[in-house]
C-alpha cells in the first residue's frame, strides 16, 4: 500500500507546491505506516531521483512529452491505472488549477472520496478525517472520508516543505495512452519572475494608489522583498495592472506567508481571495477601512508617505544603498 503524490510541473521544472505536497504525502505515509511514492506524467529537466530527500521512495514516470500538456481525460485514465497498480490508499495533489481539473474526475472514476483545500494532516486514530477551510476561510471543518481510496488536495503554504537526505528510485511506466484530443495552439504567460500562486510574499495595491503611474514604489518594495506584485479588481478592471495580478474571490486566490495590502479598502470579495495569508499587513489612510479588521498589522497613513519610509527601512535592513 502507498500514498501516491502527484508531481505537478511546468516548463520542465517542478512547481513549489509540488514540494509541499511531497512533504505532506511523506508525513502522511509515515503516519499510516505505508510507502510514499510520486507519480510524474511527462518530462522534466530536473533530477527526479533527488526528490527522495522529501521522503518518498519511488517516482513512477510515464515519460512522454505529449503529457506535458494537460489533457484531463488522459491524465485521469493514467493516474487511475498507476494508483491501482501501486495499491494507493491516498492520492495527494496540490490544490491548484491542475488538481481542480483532474481530482474530481479521478474521484468519480475510482469511486474515491475527495476533499479539496486541506490545511493539515488528517486525524487517523479513529477513521480518516481532514481539516479544511469553509465559508471563504471564515471557519474550518473536519471532513471524514470513508472510501477505501481517498483523494485530497493541499492548500498552498498550508504545509511546510521538509527536506533531508535520500534518493528516490525511478520507475518507468509503460502505458498505452489514447491520442490527446487537445491541441495547444498558443500560450500567453503572465509576466513577472515569481508566480502569484507560489509567492512567499505578495505586495498588492488598490485604488488608493490613484493611478498606474504611481506603481513604482510597490514594484520597488516587491523587488526588495523578493515578492510578487498583485492588485485589487478595480485596479485590473481600470487597466492599471494586468488581470493576471488580480487577487480576490473573482481573481486568483493566494496564501502567501506575508500579504501587504496598500491602498485597498478590503471588500469581502477581496478578502475571500487573500484571507489564507499567514500574516496580513494593511496600509490605508482611512482608519475605518474594513481591511484593518482582518489585518495582523496595520498602518493608518497615506501610502505615498508610508511607502518611501518602508522602502528605506527595508533597504537599511538588507544593507542596500
Amino acid at each position: 500500500m502507498s500514498v501516491l503524490i502527484f508531481l505537478d510541473h511546468a516548463d520542465g521544472h517542478f512547481k513549489k507546491t509540488t514540494f509541499e505536497a511531497l512533504s505532506y504525502g511523506a508525513a502522511l505515509a509515515k503516519q499510516l505506516g505505508v510507502t510514499a511514492d510520486g507519480v510524474l506524467l511527462g518530462t522534466v529537466t530536473e533530477d527526479i531521483a533527488s526528490l527522495g530527500k522529501y521522503g518518498i521512495q519511488q517516482v513512477h514516470q510515464v515519460n512522454q512529452e505529449s503529457l506535458n500538456a494537460l489533457d484531463t481525460q488522459v491524465y485521469i485514465r493514467i493516474l487511475a491505472d498507476i494508483a491501482a497498480s501501486t495499491k494507493a490508499t491516498v492520492i495527494v495533489f496540490s490544490h491548484n488549477s491542475s488538481a481542480k481539473a483532474i481530482a474530481p474526475g479521478l474521484s468519480a472514476r475510482m469511486k474515491a472520496g475527495l476533499v479539496t483545500g486541506v490545511i493539515a494532516l488528517p486525524e487517523t486514530s479513529s477513521g480518516f478525517s481532514v481539516k479544511k477551510n469553509v465559508f471563504s476561510g471564515k471557519a474550518s471543518a473536519n471532513v471524514s472520508i470513508k472510501t477505501p481510496v481517498k483523494i485530497i488536495t493541499i492548500n498552498p503554504n498550508a504545509y511546510h516543505i521538509v527536506s533531508g537526505e535520500g534518493s528516490a528510485k525511478l520507475v518507468q511506466v509503460s502505458i498505452n495512452t489514447d491520442a490527446s484530443k487537445i491541441k495547444l495552439k498558443s500560450a500567453s504567460k503572465a509576466s513577472g519572475e515569481i508566480p502569484l500562486t507560489e509567492a512567499e510574499i505578495v505586495v498588492s495595491g488598490g485604488r488608493g494608489m490613484k493611478g498606474p503611474e504611481n506603481w513604482g514604489p510597490i514594484e520597488e518594495l516587491a523587488k526588495l522583498l523578493n515578492a510578487a506584485t498583485a492588485c485589487s479588481r478595480p485596479v485590473a478592471d481600470s487597466g492599471w495592472r494586468p488581470h493576471a495580478e488580480h487577487v480576490g474571490q473573482t481573481g486568483i486566490a493566494i496564501a502567501p506567508n506575508l500579504y501587504i495590502a496598500i491602498g485597498i479598502s478590503g471588500a469581502i470579495q477581496h478578502l475571500a481571495g487573500v484571507n489564507r495569508s499567514k500574516v496580513i499587513v494593511v496600509i490605508n489612510k482611512d482608519p475605518e477601512a474594513p481591511f484593518f479588521k482582518s489585518a495582523d498589522y496595520g498602518i493608518a497613513g497615506d501610502a505615498f508617505e508610508v511607502l518611501p519610509k518602508l522602502i528605506q527601512a527595508v533597504k537599511k535592513l538588507k544593507g542596500v544603498a
